[in-house]
């Protein structure tokens, strides 16, 4: 096996869930692969390789990523936000991970970083998404255990909660 040189790695600066990071990588390294191997973040999961299962999913600069698909180089000077920062501190879960652990919306859990990145995205800019609406957008996710019903329930009762969050603050 043959090794790059020294010179052949690139020093990669970018925020990850609100912290400055700088690291270095091979050209081809793909951001799954740095984020797990070489910054820590392993809770983004790799499945399928092939940016079809949605495990890897992240948000980059404000839009959903695959970071199977990704290369690390990539996110230069990007604001890079994994499942560890979906939670608002160590110690508190966020409405959406809530709902999720009051429906039992995950079994096994490999693919649940993933959806509830494209999910807490999604409900961003959607507060009263239909089930039909949270459907379309988990078919780009694949899940062995669920069935998914549980998520559909999690994801209305954290949209419905975030929308009254939001009245409460627009009304205070």
């Amino acid at each position: 096996m043959t090794r790059l040189s020294a010179e052949s790695r690139h020093a990669i600066r970018f925020t990850l869930n609100g912290r400055p990071v700088e690291a270095e990588a091979e050209p081809r390294t793909l951001l799954s692969d740095f984020l797990r191997q070489q910054i820590g973040a392993t809770g983004t999961h790799v499945g399928c390789e092939h940016g079809v299962c949605g495990a890897c999913t992240i948000v980059v600069d404000g839009m959903l990523a695959r970071s199977c698909l990704t290369l690390a180089a990539q996110v230069e000077g990007c604001d890079v936000r994994t499942i560890e920062g979906l939670a608002p501190s160590p110690d508190r879960l966020g409405i959406l991970q809530q709902a999720f652990r009051r429906n039992h919306a995950l079994q096994c859990g490999f693919c649940t970083a993933g959806i509830l990145m494209s999910l807490d995205h999604y409900l961003l800019d959607h507060r009263a998404p239909s089930e039909s609406d949270i459907r379309d957008l988990l078919s780009g996710h694949l899940c062995r255990c669920t069935g998914y019903t549980s998520i559909v329930k999690a994801a209305l009762e954290a949209a419905a909660e975030l929308a009254e969050t939001s009245k409460e603050k627009t009304d205070a």
